[in-house]
């Protein structure tokens, strides 16, 4: 089975922007929910593959997309940031 990851924005425009881009990049995604454990200022959210965390990263400081946070799901299906 896949893990996913799941990236959280501030802003429609900027989920919407990494959408574009991603699938341009011929990543793998889907346009979710945010789920209501990540505090977020926009209602969507991406999930990807695991396997693509260093692309999906390259990407976006490449093209200075703003995202909230990325985030995986531990063994107690809480979502924890990559950044703690």
């Amino acid at each position: 089975m896949e893990s996913w990851m799941l990236m959280a924005f501030d802003s429609t425009q900027q989920a919407l922007r990494a959408e574009m881009l991603f699938e341009y990049a011929d990543i793998e995604i889907d346009l979710c929910p945010t789920p209501k454990a990540i505090t977020a200022g926009c209602a969507l959210s991406i999930q990807f593959p695991e396997e693509d965390l260093a692309f999906v990263q390259q990407i976006i400081v490449q093209e200075h997309v703003e995202i909230r946070g990325i985030y995986y799901k531990d063994n107690h299906e809480r979502y924890i940031s990559i950044e703690e």
